[in-house]
Order: structure tokens, then sequence, then C-alpha cells
């Protein structure tokens, strides 16, 4: 009876912990991946701006990934599609890069 009530709530930890709260191809210790975040019906551009955040432990977050940002260090005006670039080791350190396209 005992050992009943202690592996139903750790079974229940485990299988949280292994979903995640996230959707994607995203993994526990290593993640390199680039997803999509948006598409307009402006023409692809020839210029790509970045604009990038760090997180260090999951404690620690310094930078500006937002869209605006890249969209700026590039000088576009016209966004055709931003993507998202996300790496992590561990989550103990983690890096998330915005691109953005358009003219």
């Amino acid at each position: 009876m005992i050992k009943r009530n202690i592996l139903v709530p750790v079974i229940a930890c485990a299988l949280m912990l292994a979903t995640g709260c996230a959707f994607g191809p995203f993994g526990s210790i290593y993640t390199d991946v680039t997803l999509p975040v948006a598409a307009t019906s402006n023409d692809v551009g020839t210029r790509v701006g970045e604009s990038e955040a760090k997180s260090i432990l999951g404690i620690l977050g310094t930078g500006d990934a937002g869209i605006n940002e890249a969209a700026s260090d590039a000088g576009i005006t016209k966004i055709s599609h931003v993507d998202q670039h996300i790496f992590s080791i561990l989550g103990v350190y983690a890096v998330y890069t915005t691109h953005v396209y358009g003219n």
C-alpha cells in the first residue's frame, strides 16, 4: 500500500518533467533549432537583422530578442518573415536569436 502511494506521484512527476511546458522539437539536454515565428505577404528581402537574448541557469536573463530590435539592426522597414533560433545546453545556458528578413 505504501509503495503504491509513493509510486503514483513519482510517475506523475516524471511524466510532467518529460513532457515539459513547451511544444516543438526541444531537447532537455541539448537544443539547437530554428523555428518560424511569422510571415507576411511582403516579398522576401535581401536584408537580415538579428537580435539576441541569453539566459544563464534559468535565473539570469539579458538581451533584447525582439522583432523590432532585429529589424532596426538591418534597417528593415518591410518585414517578409521572422524566424527564431534557440540554442540551449541542459537549460543551464540558452541563447534566443530572432532573425528578421525583409527590405
